[in-house]
């Protein structure tokens, strides 16, 4: 039954684009993040839906949407340079065949996010692409919490749809996910025009809050929690009773302490003993590596070049016998080991340039869903309220992504890159509004002269 509900779910997307085509947008935004093929063990696993649904949604923009008023943004610009670099870095790449498996799929997510922007050119089809989005990380995130909640979650031990520990399906990728969009459920649940903001679409973002909470406990990924605090003072600067929300998250917390499993705790405590913690140390030799990598290759070794690392360390081990404490070294040797971390994962692979673009592309959302939050936060005109708090949901999810980045290999995370889109859309939209309404000023100040001057002729 499952098998054949995803396929005819997928086959009535496909159906309805041809009606309406943005809807093979939609379609592939849910297919990228679910990844139903995998779920499926017949029909659609047998179908590249994916490329078929990637393929129409270009045609349908093609054949079905205007492109007289299609912007190419500075972001675009630096998406589109950085697929070429990463072509080229492909070329010289030290384990070609990896490299190549990982290609197959980042350049499908870098064009889908230089191509989403062009398509989302009204109010709705922003909103519905965003609802599309968290809604179907939302199925993934649901699941885990009930799993989680049922007391089936533990580091490497939280089943989700699929057995797949890559993309939406890894843990920490799906912690970090799961607390960055938390603010675009809040904007949804408030500003969304698809559904009536009544009790009913409250509760439920609630609810699905709720399960996004849960994942960092869930997965026991330790990014998790830090993405939580960061999110938590993040939200500091849009609420307007601080107290009562500082009030809130204490009791919040503290009340869910004793519901927390043992292994959670014990995985927790880690976070304050990196130098005896051979996961984090292990991390701070490889990027220890890659500093010295890039330093005789300055524009880096292709993706998957940390297949080349190799390194010994000794790992500090604490022995307490009764009041006797006592250090020893253990050596480690290990390998082959990955960067996790964005910013060393583009530093090995992309090499400097690489890191440019990537720092450059993120800098850059942060300021522009800064610039549209405070242009049009004071605004009261109808259907010109919802635009500052999208920038600002916008912003935070993407600084979460950018702390869980920090410490996990996802730079190239498609779901991120939708995000990306997102803001791109929006900048567009908030710009072309912005110039229709200068050049309305524009011409209601032409028109008042011409008047003034029929009206009195001597004039000059």
């Amino acid at each position: 039954m499952l098998d054949i509900a995803l396929f005819l779910t997928v086959a009535i997307m496909l159906a309805l684009g041809i009606r309406r085509p943005f809807i093979w947008v939609l379609a592939y935004l849910y297919i990228d993040i679910l990844a139903p093929q995998k779920m499926s063990w017949s029909l659609l696993q047998s179908l590249p839906i994916s490329l078929i649904a990637f393929l129409l949604a270009f045609a349908g923009w093609m054949i079905g949407d205007t492109k007289a008023n299609t912007q190419f943004t500075v972001r675009q610009g630096i998406l589109l340079a950085l697929l070429g670099w990463c072509f080229m870095t492909l070329q010289w790449a030290d384990f070609p065949d990896s490299a190549q498996a990982k290609w197959d799929w980042v350049w499908k997510a870098l064009v889908f996010g230089i191509f989403l922007p062009v398509t989302l050119i009204t109010r709705l089809r922003i909103e519905v692409a965003t609802l599309v989005m968290v809604l179907t990380a939302g199925a993934i995130i649901i699941s885990a919490g009930m799993k989680t909640v049922l007391g089936g979650g533990g580091y490497g031990d939280l089943y989700l749809f699929v057995n797949d520990n890559s993309n939406m399906y890894e843990s920490s990728t799906l912690a970090t996910v799961a607390i960055a969009i938390i603010p675009i459920i809040l904007w949804l649940a408030k500003h969304s025009t698809i559904y009536p903001p009544d009790w009913r679409v409250k509760t439920f973002a609630a609810l699905l809050i709720f399960a996004c909470l849960t994942i960092p406990v869930g997965t026991e990924a330790r990014t998790g929690l830090v993405c939580i605090a960061v999110l938590g003072v993040l939200m500091l600067r849009d609420v307007k009773k601080r107290m009562l929300y500082l009030t809130g998250a204490a009791v919040l917390g503290l009340a869910a302490l004793p519901f927390l499993p043992a292994s959670y705790y014990e995985r927790m405590s880690t976070l304050g003993s990196v130098q005896q913690d051979q996961s984090a140390s292990t991390r701070m030799q490889v990027w220890g590596w890659t500093l010295d990598y890039v330093s005789e290759r300055p524009l880096g070794g292709g993706f998957d070049a940390y297949r080349g690392n190799s390194f010994t360390y000794n790992l500090p081990v604490v022995e307490t016998d009764g009041t006797t404490t006592s250090v020893e070294y253990k050596e480690i040797t290990d390998g082959g080991r990955a960067y996790h971390s964005s910013i060393f994962e583009m530093l090995g692979e992309q090499g400097w340039p690489g890191l440019f673009l990537w720092l450059a592309l993120h800098a850059i959302g942060l300021w522009q869903m800064e610039k549209i939050r405070k242009r049009w936060r004071e605004r009261k005109a109808v259907g010109e309220q919802w635009q500052a708090p999208l920038a600002s949901a916008l912003q935070f999810a993407q600084i979460v992504y950018l702390v869980g980045a920090t410490f996990q290999g996802i730079a190239f995370q498609p779901f991120v890159l939708m995000l990306v889109g997102l803001q791109i859309g929006l900048w567009t939209y908030c710009k072309k509004r912005e110039s229709a309404k200068v050049e309305l000023a524009r011409k209601a100040a032409r028109d008042a002269r011409r008047a003034a001057a029929s009206a009195n002729p001597a004039m000059p």
